[in-house]
């Protein structure tokens, strides 16, 4: 079993940074968890770790080693609950990362009552537009919006055929008016949504097998997908969002629909992971959950 607490011994340091806050999280001294990746350097025959006076940082080998370790030590655990349990029960934890609209003011409530059906289960949550980084960070499951941008990820589908709404409140409309073709939104106040560096400016219609690119402008730019909603529910401009972050506010009339004889950028939702084999049971009943709520919340 040596040889296994030297592998969770370089997980958690890599996670933390820290070989002190490894030793303590594992019980251990911090001369033995030294100890231990030294033996585990030397088994492999490369250095896993930068070192300096004030921090550790991974190198390129360990970086590689670690993605594999995070796997194996996962499979493990997984085995030994399915033991436990006799596979009546999910144990264990999973880490997701989800978008902040969707996330905060959707998912959230449903992923507790999930845990309510697995009391044995923990979920680790990052609520955040940032888009995570499954192999490098510790995220099991990543819930994205869009195409797949590395086809090496697996995609489990949710809602294939999620698109994105122009939309927004009666108040914005009473006083500007409703754009009748997406042409006329260079005349309006848009709501302008940004991903890192790149302002996403310009939004996409289809009707009868062409598409239109419509460059648009406005007053704001947000890095905040609930924030862009937010704003445009309190009506200070014109969003074009994902159809499920919008769903309960077009349905309770807080945003009203517009130019709907255009269809709006396809926007399917993925639960992604970044190996086949983390489809655990815990995986596979979360998935089926949420894609069953989400088909009643869909539009």
């Amino acid at each position: 079993m040596r040889s296994l607490q030297e592998l969770e011994i370089f997980v958690r340091t890599a996670e933390t940074g820290s070989l002190s806050a490894t030793a303590r999280l594992l019980d251990l001294t911090p001369a033995a968890a030294s100890a231990a990746l030294k033996r585990l350097e030397a088994e492999l025959h490369v250095p896993l770790f930068v070192r300096s006076t004030r921090s550790l940082r991974l190198t390129a080998q360990g970086e590689l080693y670690l993605a594999h370790c995070r796997q194996a030590l996962e499979l493990l655990a997984s085995g030994r609950d399915a033991l436990q349990s006799g596979g009546s029960q999910l144990r264990g934890t999973l880490q997701l990362s989800m978008p902040s609209d969707l996330g905060r003011n959707v998912l959230l409530p449903w992923l507790a009552a999930f845990q309510a059906q697995h009391p044995q289960l923990s979920l680790r949550m990052q609520v955040s537009d940032r888009l995570a980084d499954v192999y490098r960070e510790p995220v099991d499951l990543a819930l994205r919006y869009g195409e797949l941008p590395d086809s090496s990820l697996v995609a489990l589908p949710l809602v294939p055929d999620n698109r994105r709404v122009l939309c927004a409140a009666p108040a914005y409309l009473q006083q500007y008016g409703a754009p009748q073709q997406p042409d006329d939104l260079r005349r309006h106040n848009c709501l302008c949504y940004m991903l890192g560096d790149a302002i996403h400016d310009s939004w996409r219609f289809f009707r009868h097998g062409s598409a239109q690119l419509v460059a648009v402008r406005g007053r704001q730019q947000l890095d905040d997908g609930d924030v862009v909603r937010r704003l445009a529910v309190a009506g200070y401009g014109i969003a074009y969002k994902s159809a499920l972050d919008v769903a309960d506010d077009l349905r309770a009339g807080r945003l009203q629909a517009l130019c709907t004889d255009w269809q709006g950028d396809p926007a399917p939702l993925n639960l992604m992971c970044a190996d086949r084999r983390q489809l655990s049971p815990a995986v596979q009943a979360l998935r089926a959950f949420l894609a069953e709520r989400l088909a009643a919340h869909a539009l």
